[in-house]
């Protein structure tokens, strides 16, 4: 089956179990069409560069899956009709990465970062 990362923004309201409930919530969609859910990263609030739907603000969450074509539109469309999911993208891989993603090696090494003057 075709490998796909997807990044998912919802709105900075939702309280963080929500957001990482939609994560869940979105696998499962997956999961009874066929496909799987390989792991899933929840980012945190970030800041954005321009105002979504008047919030400055939103909940970023990274999912990698495994499925079929027709999973992943299906979920992309219940993404699209969600109340508290703002933006989605869906991009095809080659292959997974086995480390974390570039946003979460990020605040790891922040500790390595040289002293500012």
């Amino acid at each position: 089956m075709p490998l796909y990362e997807h990044v998912m923004i919802a709105r900075q309201d939702l309280s963080n179990t929500q957001a990482e409930g939609l994560i869940e919530h979105f696998g499962t969609v997956l999961s009874d069409n066929g496909g799987k859910l390989v792991d899933s990263e929840y980012w945190g609030v970030k800041t954005m560069a321009y105002k979504i739907n008047k919030n400055r603000k939103g909940h970023y969450a990274f999912l990698r899956s495994d499925a079929p074509a027709t999973a992943v539109q299906e979920m992309e469309r219940l993404m699209r009709l969600h109340d508290d999911v703002m933006r989605v993208l869906t991009i095809k891989v080659d292959e997974h990465a086995e480390l974390p993603s570039v946003q979460m090696q990020k605040r790891d090494e922040r500790s390595d970062r040289r002293e500012r003057r």
